[in-house]
């Protein structure tokens, strides 16, 4: 059964409505006590990655959510939280991943925030992407994104250039798009979650 970290960053109507749609168990966790009922977590977020900082510190979490050893999933603002620094806000994160979560240059033909689908391509094997053919589309909307590396990108996409879509280290895994809003194939990646 999935637990959903609730820290008051976002709304999760939409990820709760697809996991209920897709007959995925899940419940909420508000503290430590609560991750023993659960066999993997989401960190969900939308908004201000310093401001989710925050609020998950005021928790008291992030002691039990770094020791995690069983499957945890950031989503949009949940994955940049698994990076070292945010420039927004100019925000030391978690350090789960060391590496950065940097704004979009604003340009002519690149509007920021990125929002819409966009093509993703695997660049590793790994039961997250079963089934989802590489250039499968998702749905995103962000203005910050998680700089490309290839010791930590699960997978790839562009706009203005190549970052991560995607990021996996052991038990960790961050996906930048919303799965909820991506159809057959965000649906697919949330019942491959719900299997690892």
């Amino acid at each position: 059964m999935i637990g959903i970290i609730s820290y008051g960053a976002g709304n999760i109507f939409s990820l709760t409505a697809a996991l209920e749609r897709l007959g995925i168990a899940y419940g909420m966790i508000y503290k430590e006590e609560d991750f023993e009922q659960y066999d993997r977590y989401i960190i969900p977020g939308v908004g201000h990655a310093g401001a989710a900082m925050h609020k998950l510190e005021q928790t008291g979490l992030i002691p039990k959510i770094k020791s995690l050893t069983k499957p945890v999933l950031g989503i949009c603002v949940g994955m940049q939280l698994l990076t070292s620094y945010s420039e927004e806000g100019d925000s030391s994160l978690l350090n789960l991943f060391p590496i950065k979560t940097l704004r979009f240059k604003d340009s002519p033909d690149y509007k920021v925030p990125h929002t819409g689908w966009n093509t993703i391509f695997p660049e590793k094997e790994n039961l997250l992407f079963k089934d989802i053919p590489s250039g499968s589309h998702f749905y995103f909307v962000h203005s910050y994104f998680i700089e490309y590396d290839t010791a930590y990108t699960l997978s790839s996409t562009n706009y203005n250039s190549q970052f991560s879509a995607s990021i996996w280290r052991d038990n960790f895994y961050g996906v930048q798009f919303h799965p909820e809003k991506s159809g057959k194939y965000g649906e697919t990646l949330l019942t491959n979650f719900s299997n690892i």
